[in-house]
């Protein structure tokens, strides 16, 4: 057992970035019954824009808050512009329309900053926490660290925004009828633009500690959305806590596979195959149900 820790401990901050993904996810999906499959795409680009003004020896706090501001924006632009139009389409239809919209973000990034990989530099990646689990030596990262611990404020914060707040009783009241919502009272739009900022914060998060966990490339960090989406299924698409629960296991299976002779160089497929699996899961549930 002692032998598969520091997997497991280096598994827990690929996962926590997984947690908040889906968390994003979530809040959107609650609100607006929309799976955003942009999520990535508009996490990279936050992510290139960090980097673009790190390399021209920008304050870090700067380009940190520029890339977050970023991915809030161009979410925003779509819920505002793009999202209004088809909200009375299949929910099916709307969220495919976001995967249309992640090729051409993705499209943009690559023409704009080209494809070589890259790797953002953060400075959390100066540091780590060392401690002893049994006999074992362990190594966490304050990068990875720092992804755990927003993992879990995030996830608390969004949880009492839609608990305690007047924004977030209308969120979960569109969640359950828009129609009947809008019919009361509820500003349908106004509510929507909240949801899809907050998934933007969200995703201007994640594109940063991405690309720094695993590396800055707009493909990849846009089909990152699949161990998210996998996260997001797990929770029902309804439970944050599930949700966070979800994604850290999907980070620790993914490092784990490692160990497993003949699959290491499979492990990249792990989140993959988890989500196919929820998938089917949660159809099945549904159908019985």
């Amino acid at each position: 057992m002692e032998d598969y820790l520091p997997f497991v401990i280096s598994g827990l901050g690929l996962g926590a970035v997984y947690a908040l993904s889906g968390v994003g996810l979530v809040v959107l999906y609650r609100s607006s019954g929309v799976l955003n499959f942009a999520f990535g795409a508009i996490g990279a680009i936050g992510a290139y824009v960090a980097w673009s003004m790190l390399e021209a020896d920008w304050p870090q706090a700067l380009a940190w808050s520029a890339a977050i501001v970023t991915s809030m924006l161009l979410s925003l632009a779509y819920g505002r512009l793009l999202a209004p139009r088809l909200s009375h389409r299949d929910p099916t239809i709307r969220s495919i329309a976001t995967l249309g919209f992640a090729l051409v973000v993705v499209g943009f990034t690559e023409w704009y900053w080209g494809e070589q990989p890259r790797r953002l530099v953060l400075p959390t990646d100066a540091g780590a926490i060392d401690f002893v689990l049994g006999e074992v030596e362990v190594r966490l990262t304050h990068t990875r660290a720092l992804g755990l611990t927003l993992a879990v404020l995030m996830m608390g914060g969004v949880g009492l925004l839609l608990s305690k707040t007047r924004v977030g009783l209308k969120m979960r009241a569109l969640a359950n009828d828009r129609d009947l919502s809008a019919l009361l009272g509820i500003r349908v739009l106004g509510v929507d633009t909240v949801a899809w900022v907050l998934s933007g914060a969200f995703a201007g998060v994640c594109g940063l500690l991405l690309a720094n966990i695993v590396r800055l490339q707009a493909t990849l960090l846009t089909f990152l959305v699949i161990p998210a989406f996998a996260a997001a299924i797990i929770g029902r698409l309804h439970s944050l806590p599930a949700t966070v629960a979800g994604g850290i296991a999907i980070g620790v299976l993914e490092a784990l596979a490692i160990t497993v002779p003949g699959f290491a160089s499979f492990r990249t497929a792990t989140p993959f195959l988890i989500a196919l699996a929820m998938i089917v899961f949660y159809r099945t549930g549904t159908r019985q149900a």
